[in-house]
């Protein structure tokens, strides 16, 4: 148990790092050593960010307390804290369940923790960061919370109404981040186009990024979690007319069925959705699209999965990811509807949906090798430099793999010209261009 020394533990998606990332700062400020997701955490006190969002991430989330409750209880740690959304959710219960964390915290009151170990709040460091990512990127979050109603999503439950961070807020932490030798900014929330709506009255989303890209030394913007209803179609202007703004959109979409999306909510058609991803390929040559769909939605009908697989072959998504439907307490579909599909049919969806991908993202692959590409590295990984073209984010995309030997001596975070010499299903190989 080394003294003085705090792991944060960080679970769930890149928003919830961004917070870890956060509390890190403000805890080195205070004099505290800290690691991130250590291998073998040793220090006295465990911090750990939970997520909330589906049973799975529930279950790894509460598994991780009981493991350093453990560790606790033989006496290899003093103190344990619990911060984020699952305990944002379920507060009183997991107090009572599990006596041997000492504090836990919601997703916004994290500050408190300070307090309880003896330091405060530095407000002037609130848009500062100690990055757990490679120096070269970071996330950038620009709001918190949701105001969309989807049938299915317990995120407005856990994290309230949509809440804008101010504009000018954002583009300093950009200016700071770039100072630390940030190049490439993936920019999240949980719902980027309704980015501005309470602040400003507008949709700000293109306004913010055109201001972004005009930071010097922001060399890419990527975009996460848009909504399809109500677009803001200024935001495909900016991308194709600012080079430093990714051709690059994730989007989820969930589904195509007029019957299933109006019992999700999702305040779109099947029609308007065909409609909105033709108009991103028109206005943004080249564009690469990302989405997220679940089957086995409450009332999801086998014709309503042959449309959706029928939809996903026709518009041969870039990237696709797609879990099956898990009932969240408190949602509108667990209050109204049935969960009424067999998990192994979920099962057999999914898989179903996520081969025929597969055979996609072979095809799109395959038609890469002799393009050249501008690569950022992140990493070498044994015999391979490891990269990334402006098509992929990191963690969740493709990577470009470039063979140590013959190749110049490269540097991680530096961009390189990279002909594609070869593909998988997913990944592809490249040989930088000298």
């Amino acid at each position: 148990m080394k003294h003085n020394t705090i792991d944060i533990i960080t679970l769930g998606c890149s928003k919830n790092l961004v917070d870890s990332e956060r509390l890190k700062r403000q805890l080195e400020a205070s004099g505290f050593q800290v690691t991130h997701d250590a291998e073998h955490p040793k220090g006295e006190v465990a911090v750990i960010n939970t997520c909330g969002f589906i049973g799975d991430a529930k279950e790894e989330s509460i598994n991780m307390i009981l493991e350093f409750a453990q560790a606790k209880e033989e006496g290899h740690l003093k103190k344990l804290y619990v911060m984020g959304c699952l305990s944002e959710r379920y507060l009183k219960e997991l107090s009572l369940e599990i006596p041997q964390v000492d504090k836990f915290y919601g997703k916004f009151n994290w500050k408190e923790l300070l307090e309880d170990l003896g330091k405060h709040y530095d407000e002037g460091l609130h848009i500062e960061r100690s990055l757990t990512t490679p120096a070269h990127y970071a996330y950038l979050k620009i709001s918190e919370g949701c105001d969309r109603t989807c049938a299915y999503c317990a995120i407005p439950i856990i994290t309230g109404k949509h809440v804008s961070r101010p504009m000018e807020e954002i583009l300093d932490e950009v200016r700071y981040l770039v100072g630390c030798g940030v190049k490439e900014f993936q920019v999240i929330a949980q719902e980027l186009t309704y980015y501005g709506v309470d602040l400003y009255k507008r949709q700000a989303l293109p306004e913010l990024i055109e201001q972004m890209s005009a930071i010097p030394g922001v060399e890419w913007i990527r975009l996460h979690y848009a909504y399809p209803a109500h677009f803001p179609m200024d935001l495909l202007r900016v991308m194709r007319e600012r080079p430093n703004v990714c051709k690059y959109m994730d989007i989820a979409l969930q589904h195509i069925s007029d019957n299933v999306l109006g019992r999700m909510h999702r305040h779109v058609t099947k029609e308007e959705t065909y409609h909105l991803i033709e108009q991103f390929r028109r206005e943004v040559p080249g564009i690469h699209l990302r989405t997220t769909l679940m089957v086995g939605f409450p009332g999801e009908t086998e014709a309503d999965f042959e449309e959706l697989k029928d939809f996903v072959r026709k518009v041969r998504f870039d990237r696709m990811g797609a879990f099956a439907y898990s009932e969240e307490e408190g949602t509108y579909s667990a209050l109204h509807y049935t969960d009424d599909i067999p998990d192994e049919i979920k099962q057999k969806r999914l898989d179903e949906l996520m081969g025929i991908q597969q055979e996609i993202s072979a095809e799109l692959s395959a038609a890469k090798i002799g393009r050249q590409m501008r690569v950022i590295i992140d990493r070498k990984e044994g015999d391979y430099y490891v990269g990334r073209s402006e098509f992929d984010s990191p963690e969740v995309d493709p990577e470009i793999l470039i063979a140590c030997e013959g190749a110049p001596r490269l540097h991680i975070g530096e961009f390189y010209p990279v002909k594609i010499v070869d593909a998988e299903d997913y990944d592809l190989y490249g040989q930088v261009i000298v």
